[in-house]
């Protein structure tokens, strides 16, 4: 499937529940790897705040991203809305500090957007894949989520607060599942009690009970209902045989447990990219969706890097052996540190190196507790990269290769004898006046052990 916008521009106002703020958003088309990003354009600079997990500011009542110059609170039932319509890229220019309430739900979003239609963009999307389970658990809060494989996506959401009028639940989200019209309706709850302290503290500004199903867990006198009612400017209120308050009607028997897959769904979008996968969430919460969703993203950029994980079958003919390269480079025992070129194109090459515990610098290098120096990895990566340069010369034989710039460099994981080391060299830039800009990565299975960017220069030998 490719990446997917918005055909044209619109805008929606409302009120914050948090801070009653009354904010219009713009809604725009947004580019191929624009990803989904705010812009506060009541604040100096307007700044530009992307809608990414490390961007979580505060996940207390709702999940609130920000930067130092600016902030946007309440954004998961907006994102929510983003997955469910699967639209990767958009720009959304808010003249407030949080996204509006409408009705407690994600459908205001998910209509106006319909509305104006989604357009395919001619670039694949992105995705991260999920290889292996991956799980968070909160001890304190019972909070647990895991994602675990599964050929497409797919949402569980359990829920259980011990509550003779909200006990167990859950929902589910498959492919065959109709976002908009089974999860995207499913407004935000309350417990009774909680929104009287939130009134005492001045906590909801927005909310006029039309945004919010209220729980009543508890007996509560009806003097306590009439002046909750004044506060929300209502006559008066009651508790009806579902043991909610009698100013919304459920929309589903289990419409609480569906609300909170829709919020799993809008803060696990903070990721970035959608998910091939399976995601179980237990007494999910807003901490605890970014906490899990950290995690989803460390594996997600593991993944990035391992995209470029060069294949090796021994039984396959080497490129150049270990003669043969010894034919273009000077380098020989124990300083040559390339057994074999595996492959080779006009901008790439990818060198091999088995280690033995009879290597040299095992000798000295940690007696007891052998380990490849780091900065033997970036000679070996060198001289693998010296070699996609120098058989591209007219006469490729009698050059040395000599470093000019090391940058980047980062050490990842040890490398040990019985392992087999793969060193993918990739040009940055055509190669001019000799001189290389190289990116290196060196594999240890399926681990990056090593990578740097080379810049080299080769010289005529005289």
């Amino acid at each position: 499937m490719n990446q997917r916008t918005i055909a044209s521009t619109l805008s929606l106002s409302g009120v914050g529940l948090h801070t009653g703020a009354q904010v219009t958003l713009t809604f725009h088309p947004a580019p191929v790897g624009h990803g989904v990003k705010f812009k506060r354009t009541d604040l100096e600079n307007a700044p530009v705040i992307a809608a990414d997990v490390n961007r979580v500011m505060s996940t207390d009542r709702s999940t609130t991203i920000g930067t130092d110059d600016g902030s946007v609170s309440t954004v998961e039932h907006l994102l929510s809305a983003l997955s469910g319509l699967q639209i990767d890229n958009l720009l959304v220019e808010i003249d407030g500090p949080e996204v509006p309430i409408l009705d407690g739900s994600a459908s205001p979003f998910v209509e106006v957007l319909n509305g104006v239609g989604v357009e395919e963009q001619d670039t694949p999307r992105d995705y991260f894949i999920v290889e292996e389970p991956i799980s968070y658990r909160d001890e304190a809060t019972g909070s647990e989520l895991v994602a675990l494989p599964y050929d497409g996506f797919e949402v569980v959401s359990m829920i259980d607060f011990d509550s003779p009028v909200l006990g167990q639940q859950y929902a589910t989200l498959r492919g065959d599942t109709d976002y908009a019209e089974e999860i995207a309706p499913c407004r935000t709850f309350v417990f009774l009690h909680e929104l009287e302290m939130l009134f005492e503290h001045d906590l909801i500004k927005g909310g006029d009970l039309t945004n919010a199903i209220v729980i009543a867990d508890r007996q509560i006198p009806q003097d306590r209902l009439d002046k909750l009612a004044v506060k929300m400017g209502k006559e008066t209120v009651e508790v009806t045989e579902q043991g909610v308050l009698n100013t919304v009607d459920l929309k589903f028997h289990n419409e609480p447990a569906r609300h909170k897959l829709l919020d799993v769904m809008g803060d696990i979008a903070l990721l970035g990219v959608p998910i091939k996968g399976r995601i179980l969430a237990t007494k999910p919460g807003h901490t605890a969706n970014v906490a899990f969703t950290k995690l989803l993203k460390k594996a997600y950029m593991d993944q990035r890097r391992l995209k470029g994980k060069p294949h090796y079958n021994p039984n396959d003919e080497p490129v150049f052996n270990a003669v043969q390269i010894q034919e273009y480079m000077p380098h020989r025992y124990p300083f040559q540190l390339v057994d074999k070129i595996i492959e080779m194109g006009e901008n790439h090459i990818i060198g091999l190196k088995n280690l033995s515990v009879n290597e040299e610098f095992f000798q000295g290098h940690f007696p007891g507790n052998p380990v490849m120096p780091g900065v033997l990895q970036i000679e070996a990566m060198a001289q693998t990269g010296g070699l996609l340069v120098l058989t591209q010369q007219e006469d490729p034989f009698g050059w040395d290769t000599y470093f000019l710039k090391i940058e980047n460099a980062k050490f990842k994981n040890f490398v040990v004898p019985g392992d087999t080391v793969l060193f993918k060299m990739e040009l940055l830039a055509p190669v001019r006046r000799g001189i290389c800009q190289m990116r290196g990565t060196a594999y240890v299975g399926n681990k990056i052990v090593s990578e740097a960017e080379l810049v080299a220069q080769i010289v005529k030998r005289s």
